[in-house]
């Protein structure tokens, strides 16, 4: 297999982000349609969430992402909340959407994500250049970051369904529906950001159905993992060493 040059990886830009969110919050409905009853109380990767909660989270995300007046309302509770307790905005955000569906049955659940999410989708890829400008605070393996609303558009808000999923599969004990055209792009996006993070030459074979072979630079480091484990390393799921402990946010 020809190894992809990273420097070649094209970002995931307005013109496909539409269709790559309306796949993920697609994907996130059927894979809560297939759960058991009992798989929705089974703990998972993010340790104060069992599955239940984390698709209360993704349903939350995806809905406050519709319209300015959901953004600025969801952002401007968070906000308070968290200078009034000392948490991180983050953190206070995500608690607030799983207690605000934390009444919905489960079929109510997934009926909304099926309703609101390609509203989400089609929200997030039709902001104006001005707004998606705007800066935003972040921190990423401890350290603070400015972002732009535009990639939190085009790429967080992507990867966060996409990884809850992995999180949701492994919780009980499902494959996930991985293809080459959808989870290979969110894949092959995160290892050119992971590559622009730590800047270093390597070359990186991912296996399963969303992996693929890369490079960058010359004679450096040779990585060989799976794909879902390596995201879900970056991400701080799972320990990692050398390149592999660089964090790149989902």
């Amino acid at each position: 297999m020809t190894a992809t040059r990273v420097a070649t990886i094209p970002p995931i830009e307005r013109a496909e982000v539409e269709a790559l969110a309306r796949a993920e919050y697609a994907r996130v409905a059927d894979q809560l349609r297939s759960l058991a009853p009992d798989d929705w109380s089974k703990p998972t990767d993010c340790p104060l969430w069992d599955v239940r909660a984390l698709a209360g989270h993704s349903t939350g995300m995806l809905s406050t992402f519709t319209g300015y007046r959901t953004l600025i309302r969801a952002m401007s509770t968070a906000t308070k909340e968290a200078k009034r307790s000392g948490e991180a905005m983050i953190d206070v955000l995500t608690a607030n959407q799983v207690a605000d569906h934390a009444g919905l049955s489960s079929t109510e659940l997934i009926d909304k994500i099926d309703q609101v999410g390609p509203q989400a989708a089609r929200w997030r890829a039709t902001r104006p250049l001005l707004f998606r400008k705007m800066p935003m605070k972040e921190e990423v393996g401890g350290k603070a970051e400015t972002w732009r609303m535009g990639y939190l558009f085009d790429v967080i808000l992507t990867r966060d369904p996409w990884m809850h999923r992995v999180d949701v599969a492994r919780a009980v004990g499902h494959d996930l529906q991985l293809t080459a055209e959808h989870d290979g792009r969110i894949v092959a996006d995160v290892v050119a950001e992971w590559a622009r993070r730590h800047g270093k030459s390597f070359s990186l074979t991912l296996t399963g159905a969303a992996g693929g072979t890369y490079v960058s630079g010359e004679n450096g480091e040779h990585l060989t993992i799976d794909a879902i484990e390596f995201c879900r390393t970056l991400s701080g799921r799972a320990t990692g060493t050398g390149l592999l402990a660089q964090e790149v946010p989902f």
